[in-house]
C-alpha cells in the first residue's frame, strides 16, 4: 500500500518545493526542477486516475506553501478562533488542487509511451486552460499563477505583455517539460535551441522597455504614504492617532503638484457627506478638511475608506470599500468602489447558513461590502485619468482596466497586514506582472508594506520595506504605448494553448 502511495507523496513534496519559486524566496530554478519530475511522474502514472491523483497531491502541496499567509488573516477576527486559519488554508489548497489534477489528467490523455513533445505540450496548453479557470470560477483565485517566478527575471517576464501571465504559465510548464526529454535528446543541439529560444526571450521581453525618462522639476509627483499601522494596532478608537500618523508623513507641497496616495482600510472616519447623523462620529467635512490641511493648491489626496448606504428608513443597507479623491479645497473629486471583493474576507458566501455555523468574514464588522461596477478610472484635475484597483483586485490578469478609456496610471491601494511575511512580496510581484502586460506605472500603498512605485516595464523605481514607517515622493512615472496583452487580454491566452495543441497535433499525425 505504502509503494503505491510513494508517487503520490512524492508529487506532494515537490508540489511544495515548488511554491519556492515564488516571492519571497524567489527559488524559481528550483520550482523549474520540481515542475519537471511531477511531469514525468504524471507521464509514467498507470492509469488515468492515477494521474488525476498525482496532479492533485502535488496542487495539495504547492498551493498550502504557496498561500501559508492565509493564515495570519484568522488573527485578527475575534469571531472565529486563530487555530482555524491552519485549517483554512489546508482546506483552500485541497479545493485549488483541483486545477493541476485537471491538467494533468488532460495531459495524461495523449500521452505514448515515453515523454514525447507533443505531451509536453498538451500538458502546457492545458495548464494554460486551467489556470486561467482557477482564476474565473466561482469569482476567481487567481494568486500566484506559475508564471509569476519570473519576475526577477525581466527578460523573461517581459514576455506577458506580448501573452499575458496565464501564457507565460504555460510556456513555463512546456520550457520544464522539455527537461523531461534531455536525456533522449544530443546535448549540442538542445543547448543550441535553448540559446536561440533565450535570445528571442530576452529579445521580446525587453523590445520597447526602459525605465529611464526626462524628469523636468514641475513634472506631476506621485507621494506614496505608509504609516506601519498593523491590524493589530487599530482599533475603533485609534482614528486620530491613525489619521495624525498619515498627516505627518503626507509631506508638504511643492513647485509640481502631487498625488499624495493612503492605504486601503487604513481611515476610520466617513468622507463623504449624505449620510443620517447618527452614522458620524464627527462631521466629514471636518475629516476632509483635516486631510486637505496638507495639500498645496493643485494636489490631491486619494485613500481608502468605506461609503455607506440606506434604506428609506434610514438603515445602513450596505457598504463599499472605496477609494476617495479629495482636492486642496476639501471636495470630493472622485470615488472609486472596488468590484472584485473577497468572499470569506469582505463578504460571506451563503449567509443563511454559514452564520448559522458560527462563521464570519476574516475582516471584522457586521456588513457586507457590495461590489461596484468594475474597472474604472478617476479623472483628476491636473492629472488625467488614474485606474484604480484595491487590493485583490490587482491579482487579475486581463480585468484591471477600462480598456475603452487607457489611464496614464494605476492606484493599488491595499491593506497587506493581513498577509503575514509571505503575503506581501508575493502581492507585490503580481503587481508588478500586470505593469508588465498592461505597460502601465502602478502605485501601491499599504499600511505596514510593500509600499512601491513600479515602472510600466514592472521594474521597482522605489520601495517602502515591509513593517517600516514612511514615504516615497517621485515623479510620475510615464506609460508605455498599449502592449499586445493591453490590446487583447487573455484572448492571448486561449491563442497561445490553441497554438500548443495544435503544433502537438501536427507532431503527432507527422510521426505517424
Amino acid at each position: 500500500m505504502f509503494a503505491r502511495q510513494t508517487p503520490a507523496l512524492l508529487c506532494l513534496l515537490l508540489g511544495a518545493l515548488a511554491a519556492c519559486g515564488f516571492a519571497p524566496l524567489e527559488a524559481w530554478p528550483l520550482t523549474l526542477g520540481c515542475l519537471a519530475a511531477w511531469i514525468a511522474l504524471v507521464h509514467a502514472a498507470p492509469g488515468f486516475r492515477a494521474s488525476l491523483w498525482r496532479g492533485y497531491t502535488f496542487g495539495v502541496g504547492h498551493f498550502t506553501v504557496n498561500n501559508n499567509w492565509f493564515q495570519h488573516a484568522f488573527d485578527f477576527q475575534d469571531a472565529m478562533p486563530p487555530v482555524l486559519g491552519y485549517f483554512a488554508a489546508v482546506a483552500l489548497a485541497l479545493y485549488l488542487a483541483v486545477y493541476p489534477a485537471m491538467a494533468a489528467g488532460i495531459a495524461w490523455r495523449f500521452r505514448r509511451e515515453r515523454p514525447d513533445a507533443a505531451f509536453i505540450l498538451i500538458f502546457a496548453a492545458a495548464w494554460i486552460a486551467t489556470e486561467w479557470l482557477r482564476g474565473a470560477l466561482f469569482t476567481g483565485y487567481a494568486w500566484d499563477p506559475i508564471g509569476v517566478i519570473w519576475v526577477p527575471v525581466q527578460g523573461v517576464a517581459g514576455l506577458a505583455a506580448w501573452v499575458g501571465t496565464y501564457a507565460l504559465s504555460g510556456l513555463t510548464i512546456a520550457f520544464a517539460g522539455a527537461l523531461v526529454l534531455l536525456p533522449r535528446r544530443r546535448l549540442p543541439v538542445l543547448a543550441g535551441a535553448a540559446l536561440a529560444a533565450l535570445l528571442v526571450v530576452q529579445w521580446l521581453g525587453y523590445r520597447g522597455f526602459a525605465t529611464s525618462w526626462a524628469r523636468p522639476a514641475n513634472a506631476p509627483r506621485v507621494r506614496i504614504v505608509q504609516p506601519d499601522i498593523g491590524q493589530e494596532d487599530r482599533s475603533e478608537d485609534d482614528g486620530e492617532r491613525v489619521l495624525q500618523a498619515l498627516l505627518r508623513r503626507s509631506g508638504a507641497p511643492g513647485p509640481a503638484p502631487r498625488i499624495v496616495v493612503w492605504p486601503e482600510g487604513i481611515v476610520r472616519d466617513l468622507i463623504e457627506d449624505g449620510y443620517p447623523a447618527w452614522a458620524y462620529e464627527r462631521p466629514a467635512s471636518y475629516t476632509r478638511r483635516r486631510i486637505a490641511s496638507v495639500l498645496g493648491p493643485r494636489d490631491i489626496l486619494m485613500t481608502g475608506g468605506n461609503a455607506l448606504s440606506f434604506t428609506p428608513g434610514g438603515d445602513i443597507a450596505g457598504a463599499t470599500n472605496a477609494v476617495f479623491a479629495i482636492d486642496a479645497q476639501a471636495r470630493l473629486v472622485g470615488r472609486y468602489d472596488k468590484a472584485h471583493l473577497v468572499p470569506y474576507g469582505e463578504y460571506l458566501p451563503m449567509p443563511w447558513l454559514l452564520r448559522r455555523l458560527g462563521l464570519a468574514t476574516v475582516v471584522p464588522g457586521d456588513i457586507d461590502f457590495t461590489p461596484g461596477p468594475g474597472p474604472a478610472n478617476l479623472t483628476l484635475p491636473g492629472f488625467g485619468a488614474i485606474g484604480v484597483q484595491t487590493c485583490y483586485e490587482i491579482i487579475f490578469s486581463g480585468q484591471i482596466l477600462d480598456r475603452a478609456h487607457r489611464p496614464r496610471a494605476l492606484f493599488n491601494p491595499s491593506n497587506d497586514a493581513y498577509f503575514g511575511r509571505w503575503g506581501p512580496p508575493q502581492h507585490l510581484a503580481q503587481a508588478r506582472m500586470r505593469a508588465i502586460e498592461e505597460g502601465l506605472p502602478i502605485v501601491r500603498a499599504t499600511p505596514t508594506g510593500i509600499s512601491a512605485l513600479i515602472a510600466a516595464d514592472g521594474q521597482l523605481l522605489a520601495t517602502i520595506p515591509h513593517e517600516t514607517a514612511g514615504a516615497i515622493e517621485l515623479p510620475i512615472p510615464p506609460p508605455l504605448p498599449p502592449t499586445l496583452f493591453s490590446r487583447t487580454g487573455n484572448a492571448m491566452a486561449a491563442a497561445v494553448a490553441v497554438l500548443l495543441f495544435a503544433i502537438a497535433i501536427a507532431i503527432r499525425r507527422r510521426r505517424r
